[in-house]
């Protein structure tokens, strides 16, 4: 579910920055107006993130091999980080490039097509809205009772937070250039466009900061979530097993690794263990799908070899 709503909204954004960053660059030969510059780049930005997100989620479907035995799920992590160095750098340290220029060389927007630039950020600001709904109709499918900054903090598919926040920079940034741009037409003071182009960037670095934050605890490997930990712990207890420790690990957004020590009875044999060990993972599985590698370590319970190993010393001494 959460990667099919995910790959949904990643089309939809990726259709709509396409559109929109024609109409910019056209925006821009026309006027020469720095925001519609910085949008326009921001846009092309924004959609080679969203290829990239693409890509990733095709090379995490690979087989798993001799040298990545645990498969290639982490892939989406990677391709998500990429998305969030590219939004630091071609979008928001060009766009404050830019307002620096525009500083340094003030001008108005003049001539026949100054209405073009608000037309078409309008435009923008409409066709975004669809792509920011898209985001958020998803988004709602899987984010539970969760609050938009926890979804975003602990979402273990990266797809739709990524594309969450693009969206909202978007719509924002768009807002910032048409500020600028208009009141640049108002008072014929370029001042206004740069300070537009400014805020443009530091939006941009300020969201590319936290999707870099975010992946990169994904790629350095996060538990399973809080719930998901107490159904495999509920389901391994169900028969009264003791779980003596527990790990979790997601290899990838929808697949999870569990290591745990269980207790099995002092006197066992080989066999009963085999049984209490499939037994186990059989309700671990029905319980958490998405565990799909899991290894037990059986141990005897606490206490229970002492007095048999302390008989046996009081039988020798005797």
């Amino acid at each position: 579910m959460a990667a099919s709503g995910g790959t949904k909204a990643v089309l939809a954004a990726l259709i709509a920055n396409l559109t929109i960053a024609v109409f910019k660059f056209v925006g821009w030969l026309l006027t020469q107006s720095s925001s519609m510059l910085a949008e326009a780049i921001h846009s092309v930005a924004d959609s080679g993130n969203q290829v990239l997100l693409l890509v990733g989620g095709k090379a995490a479907k690979k087989q798993a091999s001799p040298e990545h035995p645990f498969g290639y799920g982490r892939e989406r992590y990677l391709y998500s980080f990429i998305v969030a160095i590219v939004l630091f750098s071609v979008g928001g340290l060009f766009a404050l490039y830019e307002a620096w220029h525009k500083f340094q060389d003030p001008h108005g927007i003049e001539g026949q097509w100054w209405w073009v630039p608000v037309a078409v950020l309008v435009g923008a600001i409409i066709a975004e809205s669809f792509s920011f709904r898209t985001a958020i109709v998803e988004s709602n499918r899987v984010r539970g009772g969760k609050s938009w900054a926890q979804f975003v903090r602990r979402a273990k598919s990266p797809e739709l937070p990524v594309i969450l926040l693009e969206d909202l920079g978007a719509l924002l940034g768009l807002i910032f250039a048409l500020i600028g741009v208009s009141l640049t037409i108002v008072t014929g003071n370029g001042l206004w466009d740069a300070a537009g182009t400014a805020c443009i960037g530091l939006l941009l670095v300020v969201i590319a900061i936290v999707l870099a934050l975010e992946t990169r605890s994904l790629l350095l490997g996060e538990s399973a979530t809080k719930e998901n930990v107490a159904e495999i712990e509920a389901a391994i207890a169900d028969d009264g097993t003791q779980i003596i420790h527990l790990k979790t690990l997601h290899l990838g957004p929808e697949e999870i690794m569990v290591a745990a020590k269980i207790s099995v009875a002092h006197n066992a044999t080989g066999a009963g263990i085999a049984e209490q060990i499939n037994a186990t993972e059989g309700r671990i599985r029905a319980a958490v799908p998405m565990a799909r590698v899991i290894y037990l370590e059986p141990d005897i319970r606490h206490g229970e070899t002492q007095q048999p190993t302390d008989r046996a010393q009081e039988s020798e001494v005797r």
